[in-house]
């Protein structure tokens, strides 16, 4: 037994030579290893890629439950119930005149992306037709030409085949020679007559091209409608004793609801200015006439900082005489905001870019 395993080096092959189709199955199996393993490591990731949006969405509704939890709390004692409810209703607000700008913006883009739609249309069409008149016309100059070298050629050829005697020998020769230049001539005008008739058919069968979509004119006439809204709802809040404007910024800044609305009772009455607030900004009369008068005071003093741009330097709306808002609670008066600088109801996500 020693002997034998002192000899054990000595192995002998006995399995018959691996043939080329078991190696390219072998190839294929590391193959297949290699995209196996390729694609495990890819779903490991996308694992532990939704386990962290498993966990994120795990704090953002633990987050949520938080505040239900003190939003609960407050709206159980009576003394912070009033202010919780006053916070809610100025952040409504100022959604409520978000809403209206935005729908009026979306409003005016559909019927402006109408109207420039057709006069693409129009543009194109009067294109089309020019360049299919100028078209037909070569297509026809070029079908006289062929006529006419079609003509000549005929003609010619029936000349020659008059002359059958041996005495018209060196007239036919002068025959042959003008017949192959009729012949020339003729080749010519049939190659024009194609490329005429290509480029008729090439015009005919052209698409409408694609919309570019609002012009930068029209973006920056809907922006300026859009800020002239805007000021048109501060304006309408002037006849409130309350800055419900900057009330309901104030509000939508935060995320939890302060204690800085007053007593019950000052909450009761700051709830109905903000009713009152709710009608005037919903009031039809006389909107369309107020938004354009302001939209031609913007359209005179709105400075850009290049061709291109559609949104009005802030800086360059300046105020207008009688542009006053009651800033206090006693009355006091000020000047209407800029709605664009201050961003009032939200402004910079409605504009157009």
């Amino acid at each position: 037994m020693k002997a034998l395993r002192q000899l054990g080096f000595l192995k002998l092959n006995l399995r018959p030579e691996e043939t080329p189709d078991e190696d390219h199955r072998v190839l294929e199996l590391f193959r297949n290893r290699a995209e196996l393993k390729k694609a495990y490591g890819e779903l490991q990731d996308e694992i532990f890629r939704l386990k962290d949006l498993i966990k994120q969405q795990e704090g953002a509704t633990q987050r949520v439950q938080d505040m239900l939890s003190t939003l609960e709390g407050r709206l159980g004692n009576a003394a912070s119930a009033y202010p919780a409810l006053v916070f809610y209703q100025l952040r409504r607000l100022w959604q409520t005149g978000r809403e209206l700008i935005t729908r009026f913006v979306a409003d005016l883009v559909r019927q402006q992306d109408e109207r420039e739609r057709r006069a693409h249309l129009a543009q194109h069409n009067r294109r089309q037709f020019a360049r299919r008149q100028s078209a037909q016309g070569q297509l026809q100059a070029a079908q006289a030409v062929h006529a006419e070298a079609h003509a000549r050629l005929q003609a010619l050829e029936q000349q020659r085949a008059a002359l059958r005697r041996p005495w018209h020998y060196f007239k036919r020769r002068s025959l042959e020679r003008a017949l192959s230049g009729a012949q020339a001539t003729l080749d010519g005008a049939a190659a024009q007559l194609s490329q005429a008739q290509q480029d008729l058919q090439a015009i005919e069968q052209e698409s409408t091209p694609e919309f570019p979509g609002l012009s930068p004119a029209a973006r920056r006439a809907v922006n300026l409608a859009a800020i002239a809204y805007a000021e048109v709802l501060c304006l309408r809040l002037t006849e409130l004793k309350t800055p419900l404007v900057a009330l309901a910024r104030d509000a939508t800044a935060q995320r939890e609801a302060g204690d800085h609305y007053g007593t019950p009772k000052e909450c009761v009455l700051l709830m109905g200015q903000i009713a009152r607030a709710h009608a005037l900004l919903a009031a039809g009369g006389s909107l369309a006439t107020e938004i354009r008068a302001r939209g031609e005071r913007l359209k005179n003093v709105a400075r850009y900082r290049n061709a291109q741009d559609s949104t009005p330097l802030a800086d360059s709306l300046a105020f207008s005489e009688g542009d006053i808002l009651e800033s206090g609670p006693l009355g006091v008066a000020g000047q209407l905001p800029n709605v664009l600088a201050e961003d009032t109801w939200d402004l910079f996500r409605i504009l157009l870019r």
